[in-house]
């Protein structure tokens, strides 16, 4: 029996996208045990993040996608932690702009596993909000991860440079809808939800 765990941490800062800037909270997800550790989205704060770890060994920085809201304190939570910092290559324009110096360390593919405390994590490519898009699906902890491609009541937005609405409802249709439907969703700003919950305005 696993001994993995998901753990919450929300941090705040802005977003910044098509010369516009907004105030928002992101959701930090840290899943492992009490020895390691993998961290979903390292936004805003690398000393909160930090904090939270404690003396486990992060394996993996895993970036959902690369708005600066979600990697801006991805280069400086791998500084202090030795951990890698796992993008899409879709993305890379993206990260660019907030990181033009310094690349991520290893690309996420799709159908990719990371393992981290014993549990499994699949990459769902789910491009739509940005080119390169992820979800993380834990099936031994009957969870994903699904940054902002959905939320509690819907899908992330595509009002943006690098966004598109039919991309976005192509991949949560094909990619997250046929996931059990007791699968908490675990998303990128405000409150979990369940795949059962968001279907029935999602489904084609």
């Amino acid at each position: 029996m696993t001994t993995a765990r998901i753990e919450h941490l929300t941090t705040a800062g802005t977003f910044s996208l098509d010369g516009g800037t907004w105030d928002v909270e992101n959701n930090v997800w840290i899943v492992g045990d009490d020895t390691e550790a993998v961290v979903i989205d390292a936004a805003h704060d690398a000393d909160s993040v930090a904090a939270a770890l404690g003396d486990r060994r992060l394996l993996a920085i895993v970036c959902t996608h690369a708005h600066n809201d979600h990697v801006g304190a991805a280069p400086a939570l791998a500084r202090r932690t030795g951990a890698p910092v796992l993008l899409h290559p879709d993305d890379l324009p993206l990260w660019r702009m907030t990181h033009p110096d310094r690349d991520p360390d290893r690309p996420l593919t799709d159908g990719q596993t990371l393992t981290v405390a014993g549990v499994d994590l699949t990459v769902l490519h789910t491009p739509g909000h940005a080119p390169g898009a992820v979800c993380l699906h834990a099936p031994g902890l009957g969870a994903v991860f699904t940054g902002d491609t959905l939320f509690s009541g819907g899908p992330g937005a595509t009002g943006r440079s690098f966004s598109d609405h039919p991309t976005i409802i192509g991949s949560i249709r094909s990619r997250l809808l046929t996931l059990p439907p007791d699968t908490v969703v675990h998303t990128g700003h405000g409150p979990s939800t369940t795949i059962a919950k968001e279907s029935p305005g999602l489904a084609g």
